[in-house]
């Protein structure tokens, strides 16, 4: 097959409205014949992100660590290999922006810039697919799902943003266990043409109620913020949300916002553990430790004066860490607690290696889960965000 005759079948096959509708493996086989390719699988990671899941039942199920399809999933990056057969495997990372959704195995009886760019293209086109799909077809959440999950962790879900977000300037990614058993624990994030914006959410109790207090913060600060409002009015609008439809829930939370400009970020601590500041492979100790007002929801209870924002200016490259308790204080394997600075050198050493802020919080969580003796004691959830500004070159 021509170059040129590749490319006019991709043009023919997204020209036509019909395939608008096809379902992922029927799309995906039929681009990989445009593209001249012989064969390709997509694969998914599961919602724990350990294993790299066949999006049809055509092959089995890969480990994340472990298997060169994991590592082009945790670098986000090509990886080659020779099949049984002898054919060439050449393994792409899907990619919605920044967040990871999986890879791609394209099977090629040889390696060629062509069929590496096709390859590409496939991989692209596989993620937008799948981006475009997954919030409407169960399909796409049953592959990834290795256990049933309880009623206020699939309300909380719902809610939740990408794991991943990020763009020139900065980059954000969080992670939340146990993955089926949530309760109160939740994250945002979001990015406007100058500011990130990161959230941490813990309600009292592993319930229901505490899932659904959550939900109304998390909804609460993105209609405000969408409304363009400051983060003081930001933070008194959850405030008012809680008192008014859930008078006797409260939830503790850091509410930031980074300019993605300057590096100044401004945050609002309601009763939460103080945010992490790394900078330079090292704990900057109390940087953002600020005195915490009541939590959301008990401000008019436990104050007269207004909540506090607080401003510091941050350095090209310094990662900020928003956490809940049930992180520092799960158990090490040896019944010691986590605690802050294990916590801090796990980061530290993972951003001295090079190693991809979104790879370094899925090591860490899967180190805190597998350490436990049992189960969690709470929800632990974690966000780290990283800003790095262009280097301006004079």
């Amino acid at each position: 097959m021509t170059p040129e005759t590749g490319d006019d079948l991709l043009e023919q096959f997204l020209a036509d409205p019909a395939n608008s509708t096809l379902d992922l493996g029927t799309a995906a086989a039929r681009v990989t014949k445009a593209l001249g390719l012989q064969q390709s699988v997509v694969y998914l990671a599961d919602l724990q992100q350990r294993h790299l899941i066949p999006l049809t039942d055509v092959t089995s199920t890969l480990p994340i660590d472990g298997s060169l399809a994991g590592w082009s999933y945790r670098t986000q990056s090509l990886r080659v290999e020779e099949s049984e057969t002898g054919a060439m495997i050449a393994w792409f990372p899907l990619l919605d922006g920044a967040e990871r959704l999986g890879v791609l195995a394209v099977h090629t009886p040889a390696l060629t810039a062509a069929s590496l760019t096709r390859g590409r293209a496939l991989a692209m086109l596989m993620a937008m697919m799948i981006t475009s799909r997954r919030a409407y077809q169960d399909s796409f959440v049953r592959r990834t799902r290795t256990d049933r999950m309880q009623l206020p962790s699939e309300m909380l879900r719902a809610f939740l943003p990408p794991r991943t977000i990020g763009n020139a300037r900065a980059v954000s990614t969080a992670v939340l266990e146990p993955a089926y058993e949530i309760g109160g624990d939740a994250f945002d994030h979001a990015l406007t043409e100058t500011t990130l914006h990161a959230t941490v959410l813990d309600s009292l109790g592993h319930n229901l109620a505490s899932g659904l207090t959550s939900a109304v913060s998390l909804a609460a600060c993105r209609n405000a913020r969408r409304c363009e409002l400051d983060l003081p009015d930001l933070v008194n609008s959850v405030d008012s949300a809680l008192a008014t439809w859930l008078p006797e829930q409260f939830c503790t939370a850091v509410v930031a916002q980074l300019d993605l400009a300057t590096g100044i970020l401004r945050w609002s601590n309601c009763g939460h553990p103080a945010p992490l500041l790394i900078r330079d492979h090292r704990l900057i100790v109390d940087a953002l430790e600020r005195e915490p007002d009541p939590p959301l929801g008990l401000a008019r209870l436990l104050s007269t004066r207004e909540r506090r924002t607080h401003e510091v200016a941050l350095q090209p490259g310094d990662r900020v860490l928003l956490y809940t308790d049930g992180v520092t204080e799960a158990r090490t394997p040896d019944g010691e607690l986590f605690g802050l600075q294990r916590f801090a050198d796990y980061v530290i050493r993972a951003t001295a290696s090079g190693e991809l802020a979104a790879e370094t919080l899925r090591r860490l969580i899967h180190s805190i889960l597998d350490g436990q003796a049992s189960r969690l004691r709470d929800d632990a959830t974690i966000l780290m965000f990283e800003w790095q500004p262009p280097v301006t070159v004079t």
